[in-house]
């Protein structure tokens, strides 16, 4: 991780305090999703002692996109209707959109932010499901949280990183080259300190830090994030304020059969299909 200097060290790690903590039961839940003994009745039995995200989940199952025949009523009914990983993901969401401020001084649309961070962690799932040694999971939550540091930046730095968005939208440069000019670091720092006040595994976190230096230590994670990052910025689906599409790099083309961002793109199905879960988990 990047080296920083003491007092701007200082001021990140304040900011990153002063962030809320993760529910404990999604800590739980998190948990359970890495042990490979842990049961859907352990989930049910995490998620229905916190009523916030059980009522939120509920609500999501018996929307319209799900078209389920009858009305769930329990967690325990939505897990066997719609699977582990569903309702896995979808506490993780509903936890990490709960800690979004509703407005901010640098005037960063969370809406479009949010369309953004929830794509990225559907592709790179999709793109971790065919490539050895990736873990759906963990890329998802990955993708999810990767610009988690934005939105520290938003919300205690809101005029630096207000002139950062503009720079990077007058020369089209990356929002993390804008930012380390503007502020002397990026939000992928700042994302990686976040992860690791939240106590998430190292390889996660260092899935984070390395999404804009993929070429120093390549995991197969960190591959499809990265991709994932780069082809929901080409398909404009939502926008976390950073217009730049990075090339596809050699460590990371290993890891994706060395396609093109096109040839990625033709090969993943159903599009439509995984925008419209997007939209369902944006509004839980």
């Amino acid at each position: 991780m990047q080296t920083l200097p003491i007092d701007l060290s200082i001021k990140l790690t304040a900011a990153v305090d002063a962030m809320p903590a993760f529910p404990k039961s999604v800590q739980k839940i998190l948990e359970l999703t890495r042990d490979v003994n842990s049961t859907p009745k352990e989930l049910v039995q995490v998620i229905e002692q916190d009523p916030v995200v059980t009522v939120k989940i509920l609500k999501t199952v018996n929307s319209a996109y799900f078209a389920l025949s009858k009305k769930i009523t329990s967690i325990n009914h939505a897990v066997v209707y719609l699977g582990f990983n569903t309702i896995k993901n979808l506490a993780l969401s509903i936890a990490a959109m709960g800690m979004l401020p509703s407005r901010n001084a640098a005037d960063f649309d969370i809406t479009q932010y949010l369309l953004h961070s929830l794509s990225t962690a559907s592709i790179a799932k999709r793109l971790a499901l065919r490539v050895n040694h990736a873990d759906p999971t963990d890329c998802f939550i990955a993708g999810l949280l990767h610009d988690f540091g934005k939105v520290v930046f938003a919300q205690f730095m809101p005029q630096e990183f207000k002139q950062a968005l503009e720079d990077c939208q007058t020369d089209g440069s990356s929002l993390h080259i804008a930012l380390r000019r503007t502020l002397g670091t990026d939000h992928a720092v700042v994302g990686a300190m976040l992860a690791e006040k939240w106590r998430f595994a190292p390889d996660l976190v260092d899935t984070i830090a390395l999404q804009y230096d993929p070429s120093g230590n390549c995991s197969a994670n960190t591959a499809c994030v990265f991709a994932a990052n780069q082809i929901s910025k080409q398909l404009a689906f939502g926008f976390a304020g950073n217009p730049y599409v990075h090339s596809l790099c050699e460590p990371v083309a290993k890891h994706l059969a060395s396609l093109t961002w096109d040839e990625l793109i033709a090969s993943l199905p159903d599009l439509d299909a995984l925008f419209a879960e997007v939209k369902v988990l944006a509004n839980t």
